[in-house]
């Protein structure tokens, strides 16, 4: 097969299209033929590493996938070959006590499609079966492919991790990543007010289509004043974080008292500091989120089926463009999932 391989970290232009052998289905996987796959910010990571980095290479990333199925191990019952599917990204032991408890991202033996195994930057992969849901018929393979981890990380952060309820004002920062533009819809079909952040004007335009009720640029203004100003001076009941940095600060003075941020990233950065003081006599939380579970993704299949809930693909670049789609992500260019096909 032809695939993308990372033979050494520190740049886009290290992403080479070649030969790779074929994977194939194990007992209780399923050999998935690649339609379309989406980029996150591990791809850029590995692109900003260190060149000496340690790394196993040559690898292939790539978490986010939707294709048909080619073939089945032995054991596998949920899906057959021929079947159009999208991949949970995350990959778990099955069987310790997290997994068994439906907290499959806290196993001790979790990791994302490319990292513990290649993945779908490839025309083809082989994942666990119980990693294969069904592609939502409404969905090209190019939007289905960008539903997985940015949906899955959003609904866990948002409804389990924060806890959202009914009527409260979310803030969501960096509105044109994958995660804000889920994250948006999140809170928007459970009834939040949303206020949307971005370093651009054009992003914000987009993330009001999205329905975003209110916006603040956070490169021209501050973001607290901003927010507290939109909120009658109250601030925010949820940020919802995955910046880092700088904007980290901003976002905890930017929230209400007993408000809660939730972060499941740094992507600017990851030295931030607060004031305790104004922390701690305002009763904040501060929600760590790391991915999400496979059943908080497949509950809501039904609402990207019927629309409710839709992904934003941003641009679509042929497989062997990958090094130009990378370049892309670095410069923060897109506003929603940039999608690679083979």
């Amino acid at each position: 097969m032809r695939a993308i391989r990372l033979h050494q970290p520190g740049s886009a232009n290290n992403y080479v299209y070649e030969e790779a052998p074929d994977p194939a289905a194990g007992p209780g996987e399923v050999l998935v033929r690649v339609r379309a796959v989406a980029l996150n910010h591990l791809e850029a990571w590995a692109a900003k590493a260190a060149p000496g980095a340690p790394y196993d290479r040559p690898r292939i990333l790539g978490a986010d996938v939707a294709g048909i199925v080619e073939a089945c191990g032995a054991g596998v019952t949920n899906v057959s070959a021929g079947d159009e599917v999208m991949l949970h990204p995350g990959v778990s032991c099955g069987l310790c006590a997290s997994c068994l408890d439906g907290a499959d991202n806290l196993c001790a033996r979790y990791h994302l499609l490319g990292q513990g195994r290649d993945g779908g930057l490839a025309e083809l992969v082989a994942v666990p079966a119980a990693n294969a849901f069904a592609k939502p018929a409404n969905l090209s393979f190019e939007e289905a492919a960008s539903v997985p981890l940015v949906f899955t990380t959003a609904l866990h952060m948002i409804l389990t991790r924060a806890q959202l309820r009914f009527g409260e004002t979310v803030l969501v920062n960096a509105a044109g990543s994958g995660v804000g533009v889920a994250a948006i819809q999140v809170a928007k079909l459970h009834g939040a007010r949303v206020i949307a952040s971005a370093g651009s004007d054009a992003k914000l335009d987009r993330a009001r289509e999205l329905g975003a009720d209110a916006v603040v640029n956070y490169t021209t203004g501050d973001l607290a004043e901003e927010t507290r100003k939109l909120t009658g001076g109250r601030g925010a009941d949820m940020a919802v974080e995955n910046v880092g940095a700088t904007i980290f600060e901003q976002s905890v003075r930017a929230l209400a008292r007993n408000g809660r941020l939730v972060t499941c990233g740094a992507t600017a950065g990851n030295d931030a500091t607060i004031n305790v003081t104004r922390f701690f006599l305002s009763q904040q939380t501060i929600f760590g989120s790391f991915m999400g579970t496979k059943a908080e993704l497949l509950r809501y299949v039904p609402y990207l089926a019927d629309g409710r809930l839709r992904p934003v693909v941003d641009t679509v670049f042929p497989l062997a463009d990958a090094a130009k789609a990378v370049q892309r992500l670095l410069r923060r260019e897109q506003f929603g999932k940039i999608v690679l096909v083979p």
